[in-house]
Parts: structure tokens; C-alpha cells; sequence
């Protein structure tokens, strides 16, 4: 088995980088579900399947990072309602993404509809935050959303939105909300090592890459941490979401913005 560095666009190191130290921001309680752009950024450069299979060790190199931050901050109902329903969608998810493992531009095109979908559910959610009241959702809501978020997760790891949706109407204080994110999908990345796996996406020629990329999420989230006790996320997330819909767009259309943009001109 070799352990030679594939061979990767000069553009993929790029998008690679800024896609790591995201997760790690993201991993750390900052900039909400800004770790949602991952994939789609590393679908610019590089097959939705690779990309994927790339970021779910380093997702998980996160997970251990963060989680001595939120070990004992989460809210357990919570996780105890969404889990069950997550295996549920990261099992529908894994026979997805085997039944359009070799067609590309629907996978592209999938991912790229998410992640306008995101941006719109954000742009939403900013909307409606101020006149949401606490409220306790039912526990069968905890498994629908969790079965959501285990589905999205597995096809890109982007399962944040069904869980935000849950979590949000329940108002707990932020280090909890942050924590019980935490918690729920570290065990979700976890367990999507399994249908990863029978898929054959976990490649041993991918572990250079993964050991090159993995300090830029330990870098990620002690940005993360800092930020988060200093900053206000919203002119990050604005940027972020802003790249993610451009993302998305050009993931969508299967064209280079850039060159469109020069093609009108």
C-alpha cells in the first residue's frame, strides 16, 4: 500500500486550507454552521467523494480538539432525541451516495443545492431569531431533524441546519447549544465511518494528505476559541456565507464564475 501524495490541482491546497481552518472555527463554537462550506469548497477542486472522504478524519481530528472544551457542557435530552433518528438518515444517506458514486454532476449539483439552501436557511433564521420564543419541541421532532441531519451529514457534512432547527427554539445558554453541537456530531462522524468504509471511500492513499492537512484543524479551532470569547461572529458569517452561496452557484451551473464573469465582460 503506497502512502505517496496524490496527485491534486495546485487549487485544491488552496480551498483545502481555508475548508480545515473553517471546520476547526466552526468545531470551536464560532461562526455558527460556517464548517458546512467545507465540502462544497473542496468540490470546486476535487470529486464530491474525495472531498469527502478526506474531510471526515480531519472532522473527527477536530471533534477530539473541541471536545475537551465541551465535554461536560451539552444538553443529554437532546442528544437522546436526535441520535436514534440520526442513524436512521446516515444509513438512507450511505445508499444515496452509493447509488450516485459514479455520477458526478449529480453529486456536485446536489451539493451545491445545499449549500444555497443553507445560506437561505440562515438568511431565515436571522430573520426570525427575534421573535422566537423558548419552546420545547416534541421528542418525535428531535428524531425527524436528526434523521435530517444524519442524512446531510453523510452526503457532505453539512448536518448542522436540521439540528440548529431543533436545538434553536429551545434557548439554551450558548456553551451548552455549542457543546450539545459538538457532542451530537462528533458520535455522528464517528459512527459515518462505518458506511464510509463499506463504500470504500477511506483510502490509505489519502492518509498523506490527511496528515499534512490534520494541524490546520488543531489551528482552526484555537481560532475558533479565541474568537469565540472575543468576537461577534456576524461580519464572519456574512463573509462566509457569501463565499459558500458563490460556492454553491458555481457548483450548480458546473462552471468557473471567474471565467463566466470575463466571458460577459
Amino acid at each position: 500500500m503506497s502512502l505517496s501524495l496524490p496527485h491534486y490541482p495546485p487549487m485544491f491546497w488552496v480551498t483545502a486550507v481555508l475548508a480545515i481552518v473553517l471546520i476547526g472555527v466552526a468545531k470551536a463554537g464560532f461562526g455558527g454552521g460556517v464548517g458546512v462550506i467545507a465540502t462544497p469548497l473542496m468540490a470546486l477542486t476535487i470529486s464530491v467523494t474525495d472531498a469527502a472522504a478526506l474531510l471526515l478524519p480531519l472532522l473527527i481530528i477536530a471533534d477530539i480538539f473541541s471536545l475537551r472544551h465541551y465535554w461536560h457542557t451539552y444538553d443529554r435530552p437532546s442528544i437522546q432525541r436526535m441520535l436514534p433518528g440520526a442513524i436512521v438518515g446516515i444509513l438512507l444517506g450511505a445508499l444515496f451516495f452509493g447509488y450516485f458514486s459514479d455520477n458526478e454532476r449529480v453529486l456536485k449539483v446536489g451539493i451545491g443545492v445545499l449549500a444555497l439552501a443553507f445560506v437561505a436557511y440562515q438568511a431565515g433564521r436571522s430573520l426570525l431569531l427575534g421573535a422566537l420564543t423558548k419552546t420545547q419541541p416534541p421528542a418525535i421532532a428531535g428524531v425527524f431533524l436528526g434523521a435530517a441531519a444524519g442524512f446531510t451529514s453523510t452526503l457532505a457534512h453539512a448536518g448542522g441546519p436540521p439540528a440548529t432547527i431543533y436545538l434553536l427554539p429551545q434557548r439554551l445558554p450558548r456553551d451548552i447549544f455549542v457543546g450539545t453541537n459538538v457532542i451530537f456530531f462528533s458520535a455522528l462522524n464517528l459512527i459515518k465511518l462505518i458506511p464510509y468504509a463499506y463504500l470504500g471511500l477511506l483510502r490509505v492513499g489519502n492518509l498523506t494528505t490527511i496528515l499534512i492537512l490534520s494541524p490546520l484543524a488543531y489551528l482552526g479551532v484555537r481560532l475558533g476559541v479565541y474568537l469565540n470569547r472575543r468576537f461577534s461572529d456576524r461580519w464572519f458569517n456574512r463573509l462566509v456565507y457569501t463565499l459558500l452561496f458563490l460556492t454553491g452557484v458555481q457548483l450548480i451551473l458546473g462552471r468557473n464564475l471567474l471565467d463566466l464573469l470575463l466571458q460577459w465582460g
